[in-house]
């Protein structure tokens, strides 16, 4: 009988100090909160914008070559081949200047985009890292890793609504 006491002392503290060492993991859908948080949001309407400007000036840069060279084709019978040969080459090098100019404005708001990626992670890593400390949670995990998880283990609103407090803006200029 007393055998039967101790095994059942020694299973119940046994089962007591697994709750006790459990540990708790977590999951963030990432690309919600960058692209939810105020600074994510404000990020993103600047570069939308800049892309916007970029692109209007472009496509007028565009619509001025589009014309020339339709004035160009126009002119070719009236001109000398070699006249016509150098508006020719003219009209190229801008062409070709125009696609580069295109493709730079295209790449810098690519390293912004990729700048605001970056500055909103740093971040958000003590943010993470300090919520963890505070209740005990061992792992988070991206929401996109998970393939089945409840709802009550879902981190992303309390997360986003502190870095909303900690973080207002990102600086991209």
């Amino acid at each position: 009988m007393k055998f039967y006491k101790y095994l059942f002392l020694v299973i119940f503290l046994l089962n007591f100090n697994n709750f006790s060492f459990s540990s708790e993991i977590y999951f963030i859908d990432l690309k919600k909160i960058l692209n939810k948080s105020k600074a994510g949001k404000g990020a993103q309407d600047y570069l939308k914008k800049q892309l916007s400007d970029k692109t209007k000036k472009l496509d007028k840069e565009r619509a001025a070559l589009k014309k020339e060279e339709t004035d160009l084709i126009a002119k070719k019978k009236l001109i000398s081949a070699e006249e016509y040969k150098k508006s020719l080459n003219a009209l190229r090098k801008k062409n070709i200047s125009h696609q580069k100019n295109r493709q730079t404005s295209a790449n810098e708001i690519f390293k912004k985009k990729e700048e605001a990626r970056l500055q909103l992670n740093k971040a958000l890593k003590p943010i993470l890292e300090k919520y963890m400390s505070e209740n005990n949670i061992s792992l988070v995990v991206d929401k996109k890793s998970v393939i089945v998880g409840k709802t009550e283990i879902d981190l992303t609103e309390k997360i986003l609504k502190i870095l909303d407090k900690e973080l207002k803006s990102i600086n991209l200029k």
